[in-house]
């Protein structure tokens, strides 16, 4: 038994490394149909079959990720082609400007810093394991393409199956205790789906200002620069910090003057967005305390990466659910 539990192990771990992923755009689709599972019940409390339901909200997400293919990923593709080919003169640009000009006069690092840069944009596998090189950008997306026709589709299923699949795991619980884990799991699955809608609006929020605020100052690549921080948003808590960061690293570039005239209104509005708009939007969804949420959204993205880092905060609020349900309120009983 011990070598076949073994072996089963192995098996398992071949697996997983192997079809790694398949399993990332799994989770991806399963993480989207409970986000978009609130809007199809929505829908049924107002008479609406649920077939016809998820063909409406399903037909609305397929044509929003075919409008963004068709007008913003040719953009995206030549912007960051641009940014290939112009590397080495940015990097140059940036050590001839004001900025780093009074930085050296104070600290001597201009001689340090040219030896990185030139080792760094002389290695050519370590500039395409960043980007892809400047023909693999046309790869990659075709290959994201793929990948997100094969969510969409998982999407589909899963959000039509979802209620099965509900009443198929409520069987695994013993009879006397399946009203109690029906409970618990949908008000798991209402909370996951609540936190996946309103961190989309939080993140379309953040992505909108940020292209408006980089066309207003003159930042480069605004377009291309607009979809990272939008993706950088759905990262609760780090997101927003890392495309502060990124986009000012990128406007010295231009100048001093605009890197400042973009992180400070940029800055403010990720206190505007942490104090007044992400709670209001997520009131319904997860509570989850700031520590248990630094902690949760470090330990996601160190197992899964970008994929573990979004669903670490709904998972530790079911976690904290069924701590507080279960084990405490046994302890109460006792």
């Amino acid at each position: 038994m011990t070598s076949v539990g073994v072996g089963l192990a192995l098996l398992a771990f071949f697996i997983v490394t192997n079809v790694g992923e398949l399993l990332v755009w799994i989770g991806a689709a399963l993480f989207i149909a409970l986000g978009l599972d609130p809007v199809v019940r929505r829908l049924e409390l107002s008479h609406v079959p649920r077939p016809a339901g998820i063909a409406v909200v399903v037909s609305i997400l397929v044509g929003v990720v075919a409008l963004f293919f068709a007008l913003l990923i040719p953009t995206i593709v030549t912007q960051t082609s641009q940014v290939l080919a112009r590397a080495p003169g940015y990097a140059e640009d940036f050590l001839n400007s004001e900025f780093f000009v009074t930085l050296d006069d104070q600290f001597q690092v201009r001689d340090r810093v040219t030896a990185e840069i030139d080792r760094f944009l002389a290695n050519s596998d370590a500039v395409g394991g960043i980007f892809g090189g400047v023909l693999g950008v046309g790869t990659v997306i075709l290959g994201s393409l793929f990948g997100t026709l094969v969510v969409l589709v998982l999407t589909l299923y899963f959000l039509a199956s979802l209620p099965g699949m509900k009443r198929w795991a409520y069987r695994l619980a013993p009879r006397s205790r399946r009203p109690r884990v029906e409970a618990l799991a949908e008000e798991i699955t209402r909370s996951v789906g609540l936190y996946v809608i309103g961190q989309a609006c939080v993140a379309l929020l953040n992505g909108t200002f940020a292209f408006v605020l980089m066309s207003v100052v003159d930042v480069p690549f605004s377009v291309l620069l607009g979809f990272v921080v939008a993706l950088l948003a759905f990262i609760p808590l780090v997101g927003g910090t890392i495309a502060a960061v990124l986009v000012s690293l990128i406007a010295l570039t231009v100048g001093w003057e605009t890197a400042l005239l973009f992180a400070v209104p940029y800055i403010a509005y990720l206190q505007i967005e942490a104090y007044f708009i992400s709670p209001r939007i997520m009131h319904r969804a997860v509570a989850v305390p700031g520590a248990v949420a630094v902690i949760a959204v470090i330990a996601g993205g160190s197992l899964l990466g970008v994929l573990g880092a979004l669903i670490a905060i709904p998972t530790a609020a079911a976690v904290m659910l069924l701590l507080k349900e279960v084990f405490i309120a046994r302890q109460d009983d006792l």
